[in-house]
């Protein structure tokens, strides 16, 4: 169907011998924009890691809640509802699984919604709305991690 494409640098800089080496990297995607990456400070501790860059944790969750968001909108739009504005607090656990591999195991997306115009959804054809997103976001059919939608019961206005 279709390909979708990073490139990933990263250039020693450190004692690479004794592990003391900056996990500091680039993600540079097919429109040109160059992200700065590390890995999470949680994982690897400063200097070697740098808070400022996005670590891949972090970008999984916003993967996720931002393909739940396009999901949303277009479902939203074929609803016949107009989305002023949407936002999401998503927040990642990692753990450990059963072989006592740390994972993201679970991703809560906490979306709030403003619509716009005469036509507004119910608290049940929002959680709808949320639900048929959900299943058809292409990233969260490509995980085994537990996503949990936590939308508030009553739209925004």
């Amino acid at each position: 169907m279709s390909e979708h494409r990073a490139r990933i640098a990263w250039k020693s800089a450190g004692d690479f011998a004794k592990g003391k080496y900056s996990r500091e990297h680039s993600w540079t995607f097919d429109g040109g924009l160059t992200v700065l990456a590390s890995s999470s400070p949680a994982a690897v501790p400063i200097p070697y890691s740098n808070p400022a860059g996005v670590d891949p944790e972090e970008a999984f969750v916003a993967s996720l809640s931002s393909c739940h968001m396009l999901t949303f909108l277009f479902v939203a739009y074929r609803g016949g509802f107009a989305v002023e504005a949407y936002e999401d607090d998503a927040v990642g656990m990692l753990t450990k699984n059963e072989k006592g591999v740390p994972w993201v195991s679970k991703v809560i997306l906490r979306p709030a919604v403003t619509y716009a115009g005469d036509k507004r959804p119910t608290a049940a054809e929002e959680q709808s709305l949320h639900h048929a997103a959900h299943e058809q976001c292409f990233i969260s059919n490509s995980v085994k991690t537990e996503i949990v939608v936590e939308a508030p019961t009553n739209p925004s206005g």
